[in-house]
């Protein structure tokens, strides 16, 4: 192991391995050129420990420091002044922000950026014959109750071996919250693993074996689409991730502390954030937040209004979510407000016309009206915003409830389902 002085160390980012393994060296190495650093090159320290080696223009040789063992370690580094950035693939708990107020809020913006997106993918054998699963049997084969091929499909046989990230990994957090719940275990024989590739590679060579992973991670592996209550069931596809409308989507988290703020860790958040940043995003087999337009089929069940409406339109790869019972957007919908004012103002979208289609979710209210009126009040703060930056919606119209992408069931499907959803004509 080399020994770095505390002068040539830039910034250390220490967390999450779905996001530590690739992507983060490759936005480092990215901003490093911009910024016109030379010689350039990543020095493998430890298991899931690099530095990206560097020289300014001055001649004089600069670290990075990235560690990744998993979402949970990079809020006890940033406790410890270990880190001056945390990488995480699900957003901080509210313990971990408990043990960092001296920090303040964490989750405010300026201290929390949504670095892109991620599907975590159930993936099984390339031969196994299942296109998709119920997320209730997900659920179920993964905590045990289901444990035979046979009891999911009758034309299948053999034992289910089961695979899934460690205890620190913000994957399976995330899997755990929106899959499995609080109040049930994985199953005991489960095998675990740190690494992403690793598990995708051995579910790819166990005929019996099913596991999840992070999108870039899929490799020889089968993803499944997954279905949820009332929804229809979609495979991790790009654009429905980026929506977030995809059953088992998330998003990946950098968290930067203001206190004792460094100042080539904020040039290197503005730099993640950048449209050439959210390319490498891309480049990396993660989701950009870089704005696309696709032509999209709504599900049949939606109101008859917003079929007619959108039947020739375009829909946009970002939804603006709020927090719960409010009109107050999160920070990712801040942020998204400028992507989408840049994105009109594009030579070939200034004709372009756009229209708002807000909602809520089941448990926001007891009555509908109120679900009604909070769907209203969602998709006129987007409306207002727009306007005052010189953008005249033709259509804004509010549904309520009416129109869920995912389950009511959990955190996380209601999140997505308190939306403002944007089109083109």
């Amino acid at each position: 192991m080399q020994t770095v002085q505390a002068d040539d160390v830039l910034f250390r980012m220490h967390g999450s391995n779905t996001i530590g393994a690739k992507l983060a060296p490759a936005l480092v190495r990215g901003w490093l050129f911009q910024n016109g650093y030379t010689q350039i090159q990543s020095i493998e320290n430890a298991r899931e420990e690099i530095n990206i080696v560097s020289r300014n223009q001055a001649g004089v040789k600069k670290i990075i420091e990235i560690k990744s063992h998993g979402s949970g370690t990079s809020f006890k580094a940033l406790k410890k002044g270990l880190a001056d950035i945390g990488m995480s693939s699900r957003p901080i708990k509210q313990k971990e922000n408990n043990k960092l107020k001296q920090f303040g809020e964490m989750s405010r913006q300026g201290v929390e950026f949504v670095l892109g997106l991620d599907g975590i993918a159930v993936i099984v054998n390339p031969q196994n014959p299942l296109s998709q699963l119920d997320k209730v049997i997900v659920k179920k084969i993964f905590t045990g109750e289901i444990t035979h091929w046979n009891e999911v499909d009758k034309n299948l046989t053999g034992k289910i071996q089961v695979y899934a990230r460690d205890n620190k990994s913000g994957t399976f957090d995330t899997f755990k919250a929106l899959v499995m719940g609080k109040k049930v275990s994985l199953i005991k024989t489960a095998v675990r693993y740190e690494s992403n590739d690793k598990l995708s590679d051995d579910v790819s060579s166990d005929k019996f074996g099913i596991g999840f992973v992070g999108l870039p991670s899929v490799r020889n592996a089968k993803p499944l689409a997954v279905s949820e209550p009332g929804t229809q069931a979609k495979k991790p596809e790009k654009f429905d991730v980026a929506t977030e409308d995809y059953a088992l989507a998330r998003r990946l988290f950098l968290y930067a502390p203001e206190i004792n703020s460094n100042v080539y860790a904020k040039s290197f958040m503005r730099f993640a954030e950048s449209e050439l940043g959210q390319k490498i995003v891309d480049a990396n087999g993660f989701i950009s937040q870089n704005l696309k337009l696709k032509p999209i089929t709504p599900d049949s069940r939606f109101p008859a209004e917003y079929l007619k409406l959108t039947e020739d339109g375009l829909r946009l790869s970002l939804n603006f979510r709020f927090k719960k019972g409010t009109t107050k957007p999160d920070n990712k919908a801040m942020r998204d407000i400028s992507r989408l004012v840049e994105f009109l103002a594009k030579k070939e979208n200034k004709k372009k016309k756009v229209m708002l289609f807000g909602f809520a979710e089941s448990s926001e209210s007891s009555h509908p009206a109120f679900s009604l009126d909070l769907s209203t009040y969602r998709v006129d703060w987007v409306a207002d915003l727009l306007v005052l930056n010189g953008i005249d919606p033709v259509r804004v119209r509010a549904y309520g409830d009416a129109n869920p992408v995912a389950s009511n069931e959990d955190a996380g499907g209601r999140h997505k389902n308190r939306r403002v959803e944007v089109w083109l004509l």
